[in-house]
């Protein structure tokens, strides 16, 4: 029988006792597995006696081994007993004073998940983040319509101006040096998006078509190239051609050539319908966001560093996926940006603590309003992901909605839990006026 010796924080201490019956058995077993490697001289390869390869490699020279052998089942065994929810790798220590005893103790020591109770987690005031359509959202998308179907006009009668297009050639150097990244050709360039860094883009300003010219620009001191922040650098410029936007009349016409409706009233009208349904998407996540963070500050409890090391390593590995999308892999962003690997990880502490402790949380309010989830919920929920992934591969979905069924079933089941307890936390929040519109609206009234 396995018991606790002692809790400190999250830390659970208990010992492992191994019988000298099983070790001697466990030892037999290393010996048979691996006799084979053993050679002593006048012994054919592969037979020489267990007592021989004792005398001459020492009598312990299978205890290690055999004790790796019995750990991992008596240690999975123990867990198991005493219902512990592990969240590291253990600490374990042979008691030296029972060593060569009937039986052997070995000293553990695991970080355990915390727990949590929050008693106040209905009626959270936060900030209400719904999103309303207004004539002004209506108006920006029309306009990114009209951008999307713009003509580009070219000029080659004037200088650059503000808004316009540029396609230029440029070198920088600092110091009379070439620096990587500072030189591309055939650059395309809007004057005033401030893609480029400041005093760049408003020295292209009054120049034409063919003239070369050369710019000082200095790096911002928190540019993201350290090697690069805080200096100034030349740049050798070359303006190949400059063109505008001319953006068409918003009219019953222009309505035809992009949609199936013929009218702009018609148009409008569907355009403000798709957008309510969006924002009133993107406000539910919102309020879900806010509600779970707003919850995660009340969990005032030491989180194991084996819980934060988990989840910054699942965020790294979520990141890199990301990355390799899009063609290029962490290693290779994190030397781009002038960083290390190192320092990118431990950037990623404070989001790593702050999921923990959501976590932890939304565990909480399952236990306190012992909300449940059926298997047929589950069951639901695997269906809907697999068609998702497998679309029409029927026998995917079917292979795969069995291994997540009979693999990662709790799994599902916590997260299904986690998200009832969700939008439990929203319906019984208070959710109110944002500081910054009650601060303006008696700015006016005053």
């Amino acid at each position: 029988m396995v018991e606790i010796k002692k809790k400190e924080n999250n830390k659970v201490f208990f010992d492992i006792v191994l019988k000298n019956e099983d070790i001697k058995k466990a030892e037999n077993d290393v010996y048979k597995k691996n006799k084979q490697y053993f050679q002593i001289p006048g012994f054919r390869k592969g037979h020489v006696p267990k007592k021989m390869i004792e005398n001459m490699y020492g009598k312990d020279v299978f205890f290690e081994d055999a004790i790796n052998e019995l750990l991992p089942t008596a240690y999975e065994n123990a867990i198991d007993e005493l219902d512990l929810d592990v969240v590291d790798q253990p600490n374990m220590d042979i008691d030296e004073d029972t060593m060569g005893k009937d039986e052997i103790v070995v000293n553990v020591d695991v970080d355990v998940k915390p727990e949590v109770e929050i008693s106040d987690y209905k009626g959270l005031e936060i900030e209400d983040p719904t999103l309303t359509v207004n004539d002004e959202v209506i108006n920006s998308e029309i306009e990114n319509q009209r951008k999307m179907n713009a003509r580009i006009i070219n000029v080659d009668d004037r200088a650059v101006k503000e808004g316009d297009r540029v396609n230029i050639d440029f070198k920088g150097s600092i110091d009379g040096e070439y620096f990587d990244g500072g030189s591309a050709e055939g650059q395309d360039l809007e004057i005033g998006s401030d893609t480029f860094i400041p005093g760049f883009e408003d020295q292209l300003i009054g120049h034409e078509v063919g003239e070369e010219f050369d710019i000082d620009v200095d790096f911002p001191e928190d540019y993201h190239q350290k090697d690069l922040a805080g200096k100034t650098a030349k740049f050798e410029i070359k303006i190949n051609s400059i063109s505008y936007e001319e953006l068409p009349e918003f009219d019953d016409e222009f309505v035809k050539d992009i949609s199936e409706f013929d009218t702009v009233d018609e148009f409008t009208e569907d355009l403000r319908k798709k957008k309510e349904e969006e924002f009133e998407t993107t406000s539910l996540m919102e309020k879900q966001r806010r509600a779970i963070d707003k919850l995660g500050e009340k969990v005032d409890v030491e989180i194991p560093e084996g819980m934060v090391r988990g989840q910054m390593d699942q965020a790294l590995a979520n990141y890199d996926q990301t990355l390799k999308a899009q063609g290029i892999s962490l290693e290779e962003y994190v030397k781009m940006i002038g960083s290390s690997m190192d320092e990118f990880r431990e950037n990623a502490r404070p989001g790593a603590e702050k999921t923990v402790k959501n976590d932890l949380a939304l565990e909480a309010v399952v236990r306190a309003e012992n909300l449940k989830v059926t298997d047929e919920e589950i069951e639901e929920e695997v269906d809907n992901v697999v068609k998702e992934y497998f679309k029409d591969d029927k026998e995917h979905q079917e292979k795969m909605k069995d291994y997540m069924l009979n693999t990662n079933k709790e799994v599902v089941r916590s997260d299904l839990e986690k998200r009832k307890a969700v939008d439990f936390i929203v319906e019984n929040a208070k959710f109110v006026e944002p500081k910054e519109d009650k601060e303006t609206e008696e700015e006016t009234e005053e």
